[in-house]
């Protein structure tokens, strides 16, 4: 978390802690002015005094502009009707600001009022409370408006962020609940197969089955799981796959590991699938299917080549492998990976590589 975030935390859980924390240290920096400006003829406690009142008529300024005519105004382009509230808050600030000075501040001071400085004249002074004391009480409430619109957009964008976070998420979730029954549809299929010709494999078959739903459904909950268990999945299924096929498949399985790195679950497992249902699954031939794994600690590789008996119209938007890959790698690695499908006179091939750094 950085320094910023951390202030703004601070700031919403303790609120009025924080405004008084603002509004003090804006007073001893006025207090430290007029100390150096009066020199010896005010003392601490006067100046205390007196630039406390004060800065009381500069929170009226700030707290109306701030919270009344930017957001209720500025923000919603009712621009006259800012310019007015701005104007009626100006006055309603320097009124009270030049009531507080005449009237307490300077007898504090043992300074005579003046004959002429009735309330009547304090509120038709326009040309003194003009010169005098607006720019005082912009300067303030511009200071203060400043910080809250700087909190307030920092916010927003801080909400918006987590709010694509968590679309990103729903989303990411939506996409694998949608790869898991078509996983498990194609391989009961399999295991069916099987079964009805009583092959005395089933068994072993449904024990991979259950390991991988094991790693599928309990192992791979998280963002980003370990490369091994990927592997270990593949390997299961290429297992489970192999037992419908005779001699005639071969599956070439090469690994190279250098680091057990972390990579988002089951995008491995999609492309293999897509490998055995298109590649092996359609060739009355001998198929073919050529995978090979490169995990340094900075980039990973996955390419599988997959042969088939006649070029096929490849229509991805009609598969749910390949479309629901392409998305999963978008939210996880949007500027991070590259996903390259090709296809040639026999072999139809899908590299992906990913940028760890």
């Amino acid at each position: 978390m950085s320094f910023l975030d951390r202030l703004l935390d601070l700031h919403r859980k303790h609120r009025w802690l924080s405004h008084a924390a603002f509004w003090l240290g804006y007073l001893l920096v006025a207090v430290s002015a007029s100390k150096y400006r009066d020199g010896r003829q005010g003392t601490y406690g006067f100046e205390f005094t007196s630039d406390a009142l004060y800065m009381l008529a500069e929170m009226i300024a700030a707290y109306g502009l701030a919270y009344g005519v930017v957001p209720l105004f500025f923000f919603r382009k009712r621009y006259v009707l800012a310019v007015i509230a701005l104007l009626a808050n100006c006055y309603l600030a320097c009124v009270t600001g030049r009531i507080f000075i005449v009237k307490i501040c300077e007898p504090l001071a043992c300074v005579k009022p003046k004959s002429f400085e009735t309330y009547g004249e304090i509120l038709t002074d326009l040309p003194k409370l003009l010169y005098v004391y607006l720019f005082d009480m912009l300067a303030a409430a511009a200071i203060f408006t400043f910080v809250k619109v700087a909190k307030d957009q920092s916010e927003t964008q801080k909400r918006a962020v987590e709010l694509e976070k968590q679309k990103a998420e729903a989303e990411l979730k939506l996409l694998k609940a949608q790869l898991h029954p078509h996983f498990l549809f194609n391989t009961l299929n399999n295991i069916y197969s099987l079964s009805l010709s009583n092959s005395p494999v089933t068994s072993g078959s449904i024990a991979h089955l259950s390991e991988m739903l094991d790693y599928i459904l309990y192992q791979c909950n998280g963002k980003y799981v370990p490369v091994s268990g990927e592997i270990t999945l593949l390997k299961n299924y290429i297992s489970l796959e192999k037992l419908r096929y005779d001699e005639r498949l071969r599956v070439n399985f090469k690994i190279d590991q250098q680091h057990d790195i972390l990579i988002a679950p089951l995008i491995l497992l999609s492309i293999v699938e897509n490998a055995f249902k298109h590649g092996a699954g359609n060739d009355t031939g001998s198929p073919v299917i050529d995978i090979e794994l490169f995990a340094e600690v900075d980039r990973f590789t996955f390419k599988v080549a997959n042969t088939y008996y006649s070029k096929p119209e490849i229509e991805h938007s009609e598969r749910i492998g390949l479309p629901n890959l392409t998305k999963q790698l978008d939210l996880i690695y949007p500027v991070r990976h590259t996903l390259r499908i090709a296809q040639n006179e026999n072999t139809f091939v899908v590299e992906l590589y990913i940028d760890l750094t």
